[in-house]
């Protein structure tokens, strides 16, 4: 892989050229500050390179990265929606709060954890909730150490098995390992939702649940999931709820009144906290009453005159899953989120991001395939036609050549059912003019795919670095600089 002409900072070092001079010390010097082992003996091979050389180095850097807040985004399944700079205030009022300071001197942030679960409890329908995983994946496993605890709790050691549909997020079947099960596939029906004969099928004694995200990855809601949600009770088995497409529904359905036992939140999608490369997250996990027991501790409890507590005496407890209480920035930003729109506002939320969605699905319908001929919805899943494939274009192509239309490219090739499956999920966030631009980009190229298929094998041309072998940039990555 080529390295950008834009040079290095140690290409820009020149001896003796520095920030900031500073006079001789001229008072006693402070010694044994620093530990003994702790100080450098040596002269480190730092760049010496002017003040002025690194505010533009960083800068010019900083400007290379694409994010929400300078372009459209459309990356499916992850909600990358604009992320209101309001909760950033009001997160940094808690930046001089000490994690390890007292519950009487946290009461404020405790309190605000008791009101942010509250809000989640009513906007998804659920009994309890604990704020502590990190993320959605920790949010995962730790609903389904829930879900063990329960049937251990029961003494239905038997139940070893975790359903997992076909269409589900990679992270699904990962989890369930990862929690002690062992996983079954189910493969969807034709219309893209839960085939009800296979469910049933595959349920049975060594049933502990069935993992499931409603709306599915392909952007479709599943409209039998009160039989689905049935058929896995009936089996002694618990439904698990994947909140990473919550936003499609937000405010509109709760999943505890579809029949799930126990989910996690994506705070940082659905509830807005700039999140992408690794950070930062929060999955809070949300149960039935029968699941309260085994959260893990501490619990937050809401008292009374507006008091808030922590909750550590839980016998039946799985155990603390995170350090401390969770990721409490993200809670707070998430909270000032939900506050700032009310019901209401979620709702709308939601409502146009399925609209949306829709609008870019039918916008595009007649130059890409559209896998399920049904209504979308927050996000939708198209494909390359075959004249498109014929002529040797491919998803990649297609996804590389939108960088150089000033966009972030979608989710691509995911679900993996969909074959060269690009999804795309608009948000809300974006005006009627952003998407138009998108969708004329993705029609010109669906153009020269037709008609210059040879263009697009060669971008992006307008980014520092064009294309580059992706097999050996993963086997053999360019992660240091040499001379």
């Amino acid at each position: 892989m080529s390295r950008s002409s834009y040079p290095l900072i140690f290409e820009r070092s020149r001896p003796g050229r520095t920030g900031c001079d500073l006079p001789p010390l001229d008072v006693p010097a402070l010694e044994g500050l620093i530990p003994e082992g702790l100080v450098a003996r040596v002269t480190l091979p730092l760049p010496e390179v002017a003040e002025v050389d690194v505010v533009r180095h960083y800068t010019n850097l900083s400007r290379r990265n694409f994010g929400v807040d300078n372009g459209f985004y459309p990356l499916g399944s992850c909600t990358m929606k604009y992320n209101p700079k309001l909760n950033e205030e009001v997160s940094a009022l808690f930046d001089g709060l000490h994690p390890l300071a007292d519950d009487d001197c946290a009461m404020g942030a405790i309190r605000l954890m008791a009101e942010l679960e509250r809000q989640l409890c009513a906007i998804t329908g659920f009994d309890k909730f604990t704020l502590q995983p990190a993320a959605g994946a920790h949010g995962e496993l730790t609903g389904l150490m829930l879900i063990r605890a329960y049937h251990d709790m029961r003494q239905d050691f038997n139940r070893n098995v975790m359903l997992v549909p076909d269409s589900a997020h990679g992270t699904n079947p990962a989890s369930a390992v990862m929690a002690g099960f062992e996983t079954r596939e189910l493969v969807s029906a034709p219309d893209g939702g839960i085939d009800l004969e296979a469910l049933r099928a595959a349920c049975g004694p060594d049933t502990a649940g069935l993992m499931l995200t409603n709306p599915s990855t392909l952007g479709l809601f599943e409209k039998n999931i009160v039989e689905v949600a049935h058929i896995v009770h009936e089996a002694g088995g618990l439904l698990y709820y994947d909140g990473a497409n919550l936003n499609a529904v937000m405010g509109v359905a709760r999943p505890a009144d579809m029949g799930f036992d126990v989910m996690h939140i994506n705070l940082h999608k659905t509830f807005s906290t700039p999140h992408g490369g690794g950070g930062p997250g929060s999955g809070p996990v949300g149960v039935t009453a029968e699941l309260i027991p085994y959260l893990p501790y501490p619990v937050v409890m809401m008292g009374g005159a507006g008091t808030a507590s922590l909750d550590y005496d839980r016998p039946l407890s799985i155990g603390k899953v995170k350090g401390f209480y969770g990721n409490f920035a993200v809670m707070a930003r998430a909270y000032a989120y939900i506050l700032s729109l009310g019901a209401e506002g979620l709702r709308e939320a939601s409502q146009n991001a399925v609209l949306n969605a829709n609008y870019v699905m039918n916008a595009l319908r007649d130059v890409y395939d559209v896998p399920h001929e049904r209504i979308c919805m927050h996000e939708c899943v198209l494909a390359p036609t075959k004249r498109m494939l014929d002529n040797g274009v491919h998803t990649t192509d297609i996804a590389k050549t939108l960088i150089d239309y000033g966009y972030h490219p979608p989710t691509i090739y995911f679900p993996l059912i969909v074959h060269e499956a690009i999804m795309i999920e608009p948000t809300e966030s974006e005006s009627r003019e952003t998407l138009d631009g998108f969708i004329a980009a993705m029609r010109e190229i669906a153009r020269v795919a037709l008609e210059e298929p040879g263009r697009l094998h060669a971008s992006p041309a307008t980014t520092p670095v064009g294309r580059p072998d992706e097999v050996q940039a993963a086997r053999k990555p360019v992660v240091r600089f040499c001379e």
